[in-house]
């Protein structure tokens, strides 16, 4: 069987090139007739259009050259022509009784300095004048020979001028011989040109002639090639196959080999998805863990917020005794509170930060304006005391206690880079923390564009910050009031879109209302709109003593926080932190792996704390 395919194999190759030897001859010949005619249509069309290469060159180019420099050298005889007359007609219209002209200007004229007449001349009259000065200071200038001097220079200057009118004609006649010399060579390079511009529009046709005729010959000659290729094949045809050794039955299977393409398959893969990983990764430009936070912002992270369920009141469920203290809790809450309550929730971690003021200074209690938003994200704080939810925003109530420190830090503003980071219900619940632990606390909605916290506490608010600031209500009749923890809070009634919002935050009018109300309270804390779409973080300096930025987990961009504050230099600079909110603290984990255990909720249900 090996014998008769090689047989066969060595047979096939041979018609192969004996059919290919016989196709070659017959195109061989059509290509050199094509090559011949088209090298022929060249040398007519030449012919034809008086194209005549001389050296390399076109005859017209060559004649176009010599004409042209012929044209340059009769321009500059004309130039010279010109220049010599001119100069000798100045001396000649000038006055004839002024020495200087025999003396200065004939020197200026060439061809004056040739003549031996006009040499000979001025030489005399150079003399007379020496002469005659000689004489006037001897005999004086009235003296005969001294008269009869002065006439003899007067007919030299007579018979130079003569002179030099004779050789202004001969500038003439060599003036008209230049002109008409460069008259000649300027038709002559015009009629050149003419003649060149035609041969040009021929060139082009005979370029693509020349370049026919050469790719005819080159694939003529390419085919010859092959031809003599397949000429030496069919004389000598070899086969690429041979017998080594004869075939025999194999032990084992040889192909395909099962284990090293399934472990090449598993390394691949593995290193496929490791590169998509890194890819995804560094595309991934969102912040994701503390640590990201503080190396990007350049702060310190406040907390971590985690997302919390719809049920709020799951907190208090994890602990029989600590059930019971939420059911007593709520049970006292039910009672009837007094005209102006204070009331400090049993679950209040620490003491007040300052005496209340007396009731004359302080907002009362009013039907209309209490709080009822009991099932606000916001008062998940309240409802479950014991989360992880809760203990983050101690936490921020604890820093922003110790930054008081040495210095008056009572308005802190909460902003964040985009919407919908949550920032409006961290405010609410910063609020309720800071006011459930007995501080006289001041929540203002200062969110102008878009007052989302008015909308959530106290939707039938009918004046707010905006009738505050121009005077239109006492700033203690548009506070609303939380019955159970005592929270003080100013709503942002809009009626209509506000396009100067930033102008009413930087107006005297709201710095005077926030010196009053720092007055009243030991802490207020304002919610303020986005830095990103609005500019009225800006306008918040005089305002707010610090500020709190939320960043919104696994979807907050790196670079448009970066962005936005290197144009709001004033939060980064009285930035008390950052905090990273609606945390999934189960995934959070997986990205910061050395900080793992610290997201473990084990470690905390040892103190009571459920999430």
């Amino acid at each position: 069987m090996a014998e008769g395919y090689i047989n066969d194999s060595l047979e096939s190759k041979y018609q192969a090139s004996r059919r290919a030897a016989v196709w070659l001859q017959d195109r061989l010949k059509e290509l050199r007739t094509e090559a011949s005619t088209a090298e022929r249509a060249v040398v007519d069309f030449k012919a034809k259009n008086n194209i005549v290469d001389a050296g390399g060159r076109l005859l017209t180019e060559q004649q176009l050259a010599e004409i042209n420099s012929s044209l340059t050298q009769a321009r500059a005889q004309r130039a010279e022509a010109q220049a010599k007359l001119e100069r000798i007609t100045a001396i000649l219209n000038s006055d004839d009784g002024d020495s200087k002209v025999i003396l200065n200007d004939l020197a200026t004229v060439t061809d004056t300095m040739n003549n031996p007449v006009i040499t000979k001349l001025r030489q005399t009259y150079l003399d007379y004048a020496a002469r005659e000065s000689d004489w006037s200071n001897r005999y004086g200038p009235t003296h005969l020979a001294v008269v009869n001097l002065r006439n003899q220079m007067r007919e030299i200057r007579h018979s130079i001028t003569d002179e030099l009118r004779r050789t202004a004609e001969v500038y003439k006649s060599d003036l008209a011989i230049a002109k008409a010399r460069e008259e000649s060579s300027q038709k002559s390079l015009n009629d050149t040109i003419t003649l060149s511009n035609g041969t040009n529009q021929a060139q082009i046709a005979l370029r693509d002639l020349e370049s026919n005729a050469q790719s005819a010959r080159a694939l003529s000659d390419n085919f010859l090639q092959l031809y003599m290729v397949s000429v030496q094949q069919q004389s000598f045809p070899i086969t690429e196959a041979r017998v080594i050794t004869q075939a025999s039955n194999a032990p084992n299977k040889t192909s395909p080999k099962t284990t090293l393409i399934l472990l090449a398959t598993l390394i691949g893969g593995a290193i496929l998805a490791g590169g998509v990983a890194v890819l995804l990764d560094m595309m991934d430009r969102v912040f994701r863990t503390v640590s990201q936070v503080e190396q990007y912002l350049r702060t310190s992270c406040l907390a971590s917020i985690p997302t919390i369920g719809s049920e709020q009141n799951q907190g208090l469920a994890g602990h029989t005794l600590l059930s019971r203290a939420g059911r007593l809790l709520a049970r006292r809450r039910k009672q009837p509170q007094p005209a102006a309550p204070k009331s400090v929730p049993a679950a209040a971690s620490g003491p007040p930060l300052g005496k209340s003021e007396p009731r004359s200074k302080q907002p009362q209690p009013h039907g209309d304006r209490l709080l009822t938003a009991n099932q606000s994200v916001g008062r998940y704080v309240i409802n479950s005391p014991f989360s992880r939810f809760a203990e983050g925003f101690r936490s921020i109530k604890l820093a922003c206690d110790l930054s008081s420190y040495g210095s008056a830090n009572k308005v802190v503003g909460i902003t964040s880079g985009l919407p919908n980071e949550g920032k409006s219900t961290v405010s609410e619940a910063l609020a309720q923390t800071v006011a459930q632990s007995g501080a006289r606390t001041l929540l203002i909605d200062g969110d102008i564009r878009n007052p989302s916290l008015t909308a959530r506490l106290a939707p039938s608010a009918h004046a707010g910050l905006i009738d505050v600031v121009i005077g239109r209500v006492d700033w203690t009749d548009a506070v609303w009031i939380d019955p159970q923890t005592n929270l003080h809070f100013m709503p942002c009634v809009v009626t209509s879109r506000f396009s100067n919002s930033s102008d009413v935050l930087a107006s005297p009018q709201m710095e005077r209302l926030f010196q009053n109300l720092r007055e009243h309270y030991d802490r207020i804390i304002l919610d303020l709109s986005p830095l990103a779409p609005v500019i009225d973080v800006r306008a918040t300096g005089a305002l707010a003593d610090s500020y709190i930025l939320v960043v919104e987990w696994a979807k907050a961009k790196v670079d448009i926080l970066e962005r936005v504050l290197s144009e709001t230099p004033i939060v980064r600079e009285r930035m008390l932190g950052a905090i990273l909110n609606k945390v999934n603290m189960a995934v959070m984990s997986r990205y910061d792996i050395y900080s793992a255990g610290y997201y473990r909720n084990r470690y905390y249900k040892r103190y009571g704390y459920v999430d």
